[in-house]
């Protein structure tokens, strides 16, 4: 003979004066339904039961969706913020030699990538001695060699933001970086009217930090404003 389980009369009395305890544990109220559907047997068809399971389902989804957007939304704010602190210190050089280096540098340990690269289509065949000085954060190509680079037929593409995987770094960009680049932003420049095309390339030993899919307003604007800031050097 079974013997019937009886309940603690403190903790009879507990739950008689505070039967929100067992309403908010999912855990006890899913024992309790499981329970009462033991009692009815398996003969019966519990439509209650059912819209409950399917509601939980729902709101377990929705809690899921929720925490989603709000990821997504402090990985944004984040963004933005790297954005605006990069823009901000872009702005703060007084010539031009320093304003490149900066990239390099500081611009560089702000956007939190491994290397920042200014190629610039020239159709000079000898680099002068600015370009030298500045030679690992400038690179100077060919004429065509952004479109070629990106894979595209010049203005076959209106995007100005490339994301993507690479196996092995172009030498012309990258040269003696000491760094294993393993995904890049490429950010297209149009320097003015009456000038040759210009690249920004932002490189990272990570393969996974820029790929295609990912969102590129905040590089397009950043991109935009190094544009801008380049226009008024150049002139």
């Amino acid at each position: 003979m079974s013997v019937a389980h009886t309940m603690d009369d403190e903790l009879r009395e507990h739950l008689i004066a505070q039967p929100e305890t067992i309403l908010e544990d999912p855990d006890i109220m899913n024992a309790l339904i499981a329970a009462n559907e033991r009692a009815m047997g398996a003969n019966i068809v519990d439509l209650r039961g059912i819209a409950m399971d399917r509601m939980e389902a729902r709101l377990d989804r929705l809690e899921d969706t929720h925490r989603s957007v709000i990821a997504a939304a402090y990985e944004n704010l984040a963004g933005m913020n790297l954005i605006h602190r990069a823009v901000l210190r872009m702005l703060d050089p007084a010539d031009f030699e320093l304003f490149v280096k900066d990239l390099g540098g500081e611009v560089a340990e702000i956007l939190r990538v491994d290397c920042v690269r200014l190629v610039l289509e020239t159709v000079q065949t000898e680099k002068d001695s600015a370009v030298n000085r500045l030679g690992q954060v400038l690179a100077t190509v060919e004429p065509g060699f952004v479109d070629t680079y990106l894979g595209h037929g010049r203005g076959s593409d209106p995007r100005q933001v490339f994301l993507r995987q690479i196996q092995e770094q172009e030498a012309r960009i990258y040269g003696e970086t000491g760094y294993w680049i393993r995904s890049e932003a490429c950010i297209r420049l149009d320097l003015g009217k009456g000038r040759l095309a210009g690249m920004l390339v932002l490189g990272a030993e990570d393969p996974h930090q820029f790929k295609p899919g990912q969102g590129t307003d905040l590089l397009a604007f950043f991109g935009g404003v190094f544009e801008r800031a380049m226009r008024r050097w150049l002139s």
